[in-house]
């Protein structure tokens, strides 16, 4: 019994000690693999950077016609990512003076100048956000061996923004040309040298589109069953052809729809969402109404960084409607100025004079506007846009003086009142509201305003809704109900007195 004991006891002794064994080879042969595999990027750059998410400026490339061997279209996708890269963890460090992630994607002798740079500024409390836009890359030379690339990129548009002690101190964009010499280094290309031979500032043409053949009298449109949804899961096209009918025969011609930034997909424009959006005017044009498209709703992000992010997204979406016949106009943003306080009114008014240029570069026919939430914004960059939008909701009696002063402030550009409206709600929540005969009163009133002003107008509009998303107006449900009542058809789907007023005709 007792030598049955010692050998259970010897058996668990040695299986325990093969374990171990077992547990200590498998450390150091993962300890082994580890260090013999590369290095991951993604957990390498200590900025976190996803390319793809966070920085997309147009690159466009000279054919290749380089010296020394032939670059294959992979490695040339490799280089383009990895300079890319430095690009935006250099704009990073500028802007936090913090050196993270440059050893990344710079040789040892080229971040040392950085980290100079980095440290004059940190000193001098001086921080700059910039951003590159395009890129025109040229291959110049590619080592036989694969390991030395060198690049001219020309009219590379960078805008700059330069902050001493938090306050701005220069605000500009310019065009440039960077000479730069590539080292291949455990497989990853890192910027051994780059020098910036020349630069200037950035004008681009200003292209004049002509407005003379607007006269709009429109609506602000969505589905009465799915507000703020226009092209969900819903999307029909036999209801917006049935609204769009009920529009033309009030006697207007055009109509105002929204593009959500998140709902399109962002940087990465869903194709279907596109195809919905050209049915959409497909159906316009089969009623002879005509589209103003209105960008960015729902985004209120401006920063600089996501700049290139937002071109993609407008750029897929102008490329794609441009040619068609029922489009209007390009209304770059809903109600920019509400977000000048949350945001920063410099940045703002940057962000849009920015797309405004990257707009016009894709589609030089059809005209720009912004529509403004009031008529004291109206004039802020009134020489950009081809004409002048404005919404109004305030005091009715105070219009005609408002117009009369933009007038004087605006002489070239025509005025559009691209939103205005009168809820009629009158309930538990808001007992003293508007009735429905006040409504019409208000609207008979209004379009008296517009003839005798010359005034063209989208009204807000065609239905009283049954539920609005939160996002729209909160929760509070005084707000909500009074968004609810602002149609000309109620939600039963008739005609309520007002729409008798719909049209000046």
């Amino acid at each position: 019994m007792v030598g049955l004991n010692k050998n259970i006891m010897r058996a668990i002794l040695i299986a325990s000690y093969v374990v171990l064994i077992g547990l200590i080879v498998s450390a150091l042969s993962g300890i082994f693999s580890y260090l013999n595999t590369g290095a991951d990027r993604s957990k390498m750059l200590h900025t976190e950077i996803q390319k793809i998410e966070q920085y997309l400026p147009k690159i466009v490339w000279e054919p290749l016609d380089n010296e020394g061997r032939i670059m294959d279209a992979q490695n040339l996708s490799a280089l383009q990512n990895d300079y890319l890269d430095a690009w935006y963890v250099k704009q990073i460090a500028y802007k936090t003076n913090k050196i993270a992630g440059i050893k990344d994607y710079y040789t040892d002798s080229s971040r040392e100048n950085l980290y100079s740079f980095i440290a004059l500024n940190k000193t001098e409390k001086t921080t700059i956000e910039a951003t590159t836009l395009s890129h025109n890359p040229t291959l110049e030379f590619y080592s036989e061996d694969g390991q030395l690339a060198v690049v001219t990129d020309r009219n590379v548009v960078e805008y700059k923004r330069v902050f001493k002690a938090d306050a701005l101190v220069l605000e500009t964009t310019e065009t440039s040309t960077y000479k730069i010499i590539f080292l291949l280094e455990d497989g990853f290309w890192r910027i051994r040298h780059m020098v910036k031979e020349d630069n200037a500032i950035y004008n681009p043409e200003q292209k004049i589109i002509a407005t003379d053949s607007l006269n709009i009298k429109g609506i602000n449109y969505y589905p009465q069953a799915t507000p703020w949804n226009t092209f969900g899961d819903t999307f029909s096209t036999d209801t917006i052809s049935k609204d769009f009918k009920i529009i033309k025969d009030a006697g207007l011609n055009s109509i105002r729809i929204f593009v959500q930034y998140e709902d399109f997909g962002k940087a990465r424009v869903k194709p279907e969402m596109i195809t919905k959006l050209r049915q959409t005017l497909d159906v316009a044009d089969k009623h002879n109404l005509k589209v103003v498209i209105t960008l960015f709703d729902f985004y209120g992000d401006y920063s600089l960084m996501n700049w290139t992010l937002d071109h993609r997204h407008a750029e897929t979406i102008v490329n794609a409607l441009k040619d068609h016949n029922a489009l209007l106009a390009w209304d770059i943003k809903n109600e920019p100025n509400l977000d000048f306080d949350s945001r920063g009114q410099d940045i703002v008014i940057a962000w849009l004079d920015n797309m405004i240029d990257l707009v016009k570069s894709v589609d030089d026919k059809h005209p720009i506007t912004i529509g403004w939430s009031n008529t004291q914004s109206a004039t802020l960059l009134k020489e950009k846009v081809d004409f002048v939008s404005f919404h109004y909701y305030e005091d009715l009696d105070k219009l005609d003086e408002a117009i009369k002063t933009m007038k004087t402030e605006i002489k070239d550009k025509p005025l559009v009142l691209q939103e205005y409206g009168l809820s009629s709600y009158r309930g538990l929540w808001n007992p003293l509201g508007y009735t429905e005969e006040d409504q019409a009163e208000y609207h008979k009133k209004i379009q008296n305003i517009l003839a005798v002003n010359k005034m063209q107008f989208m009204s807000w509009t065609l239905y009283d809704f049954k539920d609005i998303p939160t996002e729209v107006v909160g929760r509070l449900p005084w707000r909500k109900r009074a968004q609810q009542h602002f149609g000309f058809i109620n939600q039963n789907g008739e005609p309520k007195p007002a729409f008798q007023y719909i049209s000046k005709e």
